[in-house]
């Protein structure tokens, strides 16, 4: 009888010791270094012109390829648009930086958002998404959807009216 036990006690503390990819692979920091409107376009098409700077960190042992980061920016309560940044390599326990430079169509509501921005007023943001992360033979999990980064936007202004 002792000896049937010990298999299945080390059989139950296996299974207990036994985790999923997304447990064991602890969540990147996503933070929005600066945001810049860079110019707003009414011809044509409206549009406007951003540059947001993305600090990426890695609190994991081991280098993660994020082979996809697919979100959303909200400005002040409303969906403006997406932002995909693909394969960011982050080293063990470090960070990368990476520029989206992105061309957001405006609409009556977006455009007074970003004419906001564009007259040095704040307005809020946040980016929600998603990431996939290349683990090699372990696969190739996505996470999400959360709230990647928030703050207040506020740059010097672009319009003189």
């Amino acid at each position: 009888m002792r000896l049937l036990l010990l298999p299945i006690a080390a059989l139950s503390a296996a299974l207990v010791g036994c985790t999923t990819v997304q447990e064991a692979v602890q969540v990147p920091t996503f933070e929005v270094q600066s945001a810049r409107l860079n110019s707003l376009s009414l011809l044509g098409t409206p549009t406007a012109n951003i540059t947001l700077r993305v600090k990426m960190g890695n609190p994991n042992g081991v280098p993660v390829r994020l082979a996809n980061i697919a979100s959303r920016l909200i400005l002040d309560g409303q969906d403006v648009g997406t932002i995909d940044l693909p394969n960011v390599n982050l080293p063990a326990r470090g960070e990368a930086v990476q520029d989206a430079n992105l061309i957001l169509p405006l609409t009556v509501s977006t455009g007074a958002t970003f004419l906001k921005i564009a007259r040095g007023q704040e307005a809020s943001y946040r980016l929600d998404g998603t990431f996939t992360a290349d683990l090699g033979i372990l696969g190739q999990p996505s996470f999400g959807p959360f709230t990647l980064a928030q703050g207040v936007w506020k740059q010097p202004a672009i319009l003189p009216f």
